[in-house]
């Protein structure tokens, strides 16, 4: 048997975002991350300075891309992977990718279906900065034949946790904004955070099942870490915040993950941070030690959707 869960690996025991583009393109699928020179309302004065506690952009963006042009960047990310895939989507992750004029947004984001092999787009963003106007834009897309994703930055459900660290909105903009989009058939993955101050299983389960019940189509999930120049960083060098092991984390995860009904796609299940910017836990350095760990808990405790509401 552990000889079995050695060579196991993520997508034969969870529906991930790879798996199922392959699915439906015949062929993998690559994400090409791009920078977009946004900004965002809780870090530029709109709605509050600083950010969210826990975020340091540059731990997970190369600021340098937004020196070049979105042409310029697919051509680079392209090349990078050129000898994996074929075919890309077109991802705006760093910062708020909706926090613009929509003419600017729609200069944006036609760079980036116009170029070779792009299949569709991903926009990362806050569910309180998505106009209706941004939507019908996304929904134009759709009706063009292209793959679009909205990658809502929730976090978490409950409200308190979302005021303690900061968010600026609550779980009640991200309904919204979900059923909107939902409505005109661009699929929503949602971003949640494991380890949140104060918050427990019981917690990330209620989150889980808020999401299912209001409706989503993919995930991302993702363990508290602690970066320099965040917030954070001084209540971790105070000892008055605590992260999650390696264990913990990979206990907590399968356990949703096992509670997602099976037509809901995971496009991750942890995340990293490079050890330059990471200063806790420093297992999110790697990837695939914790990966590893949760397709263990799986071979023997169920696969997704094994243990639903």
């Amino acid at each position: 048997m552990a000889i079995e869960i050695l060579f196991m690996q993520l997508p034969d025991f969870v529906n991930t975002i790879g798996k199922d583009l392959k699915k439906r393109y015949g062929e993998r699928v690559h994400k090409l991350t791009l920078h977009g020179d946004f900004s965002c309302p809780n870090r530029d004065g709109t709605l509050a300075k600083g950010g969210c506690t826990f975020c340091n952009v540059a731990a997970f963006s190369d600021e340098s891309q937004s020196q070049l042009t979105i042409t310029e960047q697919l051509h680079l990310r392209a090349d990078e992977v050129a000898h994996r895939s074929s075919k890309y989507l077109a991802y705006f992750q760093a910062y708020t990718s909706t926090y613009a004029e929509i003419s600017l947004l729609s200069s944006l984001y036609e760079q980036a279906v116009s170029a070779t092999n792009i299949v569709g787009i991903c926009v990362g963003t806050r569910p309180d900065c998505v106009s209706d106007e941004v939507l019908n834009l996304l929904s134009s897309y759709l009706m063009r034949g292209y793959e679009v994703w909205l990658e809502l930055g929730l976090q978490t459900a409950n409200d308190k946790t979302l005021k303690r660290i900061n968010r600026g909105h609550g779980f009640s903009e991200y309904e919204n904004i979900t059923r909107k989009a939902r409505a005109r058939g661009i699929k929503v993955c949602t971003h949640l955070i494991l380890g949140l101050p104060n918050e427990s299983d019981s917690d990330y389960q209620q989150t889980l099942r808020k999401v299912v019940d209001v409706g989503v189509d993919g995930l991302k999930l993702h363990p508290l870490h602690v970066v320099r120049g965040a917030l954070m960083e001084k209540s971790w060098h105070a000892n008055r915040l605590k992260t999650l092991s390696l264990e913990q984390y990979s206990q907590s995860a399968v356990r949703l993950i096992q509670q997602t009904p099976l037509d809901v796609v995971y496009h991750r299940t942890s995340a990293t941070a490079k050890l330059t910017e990471l200063i806790a836990p420093l297992w999110c350095e790697k990837r695939w030690p914790v990966q590893n760990r949760m397709c263990q808990i799986m071979a023997t405790s169920g696969r997704q959707g094994s243990h639903l509401f």
